[in-house]
């Protein structure tokens, strides 16, 4: 039997959906074993690798083509269920990090290696009888890396990274200093972009139906003054700059709620990397001085222009 098909017998023994038993699903896994098509199973390895990696890999050493925008593919449509089964596991980065990657589970690689061997049958009981030991292990494994945040008595679950943490701190820290008894209408994540939305606020105050895809970090309204926030949460990129604050202008349009364009750090040293680029009429807030504002304007503070 051929390397891909064996991967799909291995995919279907250890009763992944239907879904995850086709082609791409079988590359996969060979690209995350390291099993190119002279290979046998019990070279397996379990190497971090990207998903940009995955698609080298196969089209490198098998009769395959895959384009570049087949990452997201590969992404929700393999890896998030190669990963819920406990297969999978990624290093915690966050997701948007060039450094993020993915890897086979330890008890998945023993597995695998086992594969077309007198102790398939026996490790593959093994492993199926642990299967809801493993997704258990694994999943506590990445909820304790998470960050809870509680908006309006709920709480969501922030992945993973410092872009999350200093999100964090906007509803926990900067929300009841500088925006008392707002209600947050939008909340992002590195991996999950809309994690907390409410549409049909959005829609009421004049959003546009799709404006999400765009919308900055954190969304907070005020309505004792209809005031909106649209704060930038910047670690890396993506500050409050005149591109961004016209983008945003231009998308809400229709908004009649007075409008403030804050743009969140969480040091001094990572704002004087970006202070040059801030548009005037904004604000700055950095989360190791909580208590104070900077104001890139001069004829008044905090308020909509």
């Amino acid at each position: 039997m051929d390397n891909l098909n064996s991967a799909k017998e291995i995919l279907k023994a250890i009763e992944m959906p239907i879904k995850q038993q086709n082609d791409i699903s079988g590359y996969t896994l060979l690209a995350l074993a390291n099993v190119n098509d002279k290979s046998n199973w019990s070279l397996a390895t379990n190497e971090w690798i990207r998903i940009h990696d995955i698609i080298i890999f196969i089209n490198s050493n098998y009769d395959v083509d895959y384009a570049e925008n087949t990452r997201e593919t590969i992404r929700k449509n393999v890896i998030h269920q190669f990963r819920d089964a406990s297969i999978v596991e990624d290093n915690s980065k966050p997701t948007n990090s060039p450094n993020f990657r993915y890897r086979l589970t330890d008890e998945f690689l023993n597995l695998i290696k086992s594969y077309d061997s007198s102790q398939w049958t026996e490790y593959l009981n093994e492993f199926l009888l642990a299967h809801e030991s493993l997704k258990s292990k694994y999943s506590t494994k990445r909820d304790l890396l998470k960050k809870p945040v509680v908006i309006d008595g709920v709480t969501f679950e922030l992945s993973p990274g410092k872009h999350n943490e200093l999100q964090k701190q906007i509803i926990e820290e900067f929300a009841p200093r500088f925006a008392h008894n707002t209600e947050c209408l939008y909340l992002g994540d590195t991996a999950k972009k809309d994690l907390l939305i409410n549409k049909e606020k959005l829609s009421e105050l004049g959003f546009g139906i799709s404006i999400h895809d765009k919308m900055p970090d954190v969304v907070l309204y005020s309505k004792d003054k209809n005031w909106i926030y649209f704060i930038e949460a910047v670690t890396s990129t993506g500050p409050m700059d005149y591109k961004r604050v016209i983008e945003i202008n231009k998308l809400t349009e229709n908004v009649d709620a007075g409008k403030i364009f804050v743009t969140a750090f969480l040091d001094f040293k990572t704002f004087k990397k970006f202070a040059v680029d801030l548009a005037w009429d904004t604000e700055v807030w950095i989360a190791d001085s909580p208590d104070h504002l900077i104001h890139f304007n001069g004829d008044r503070f905090l308020g909509p222009r």
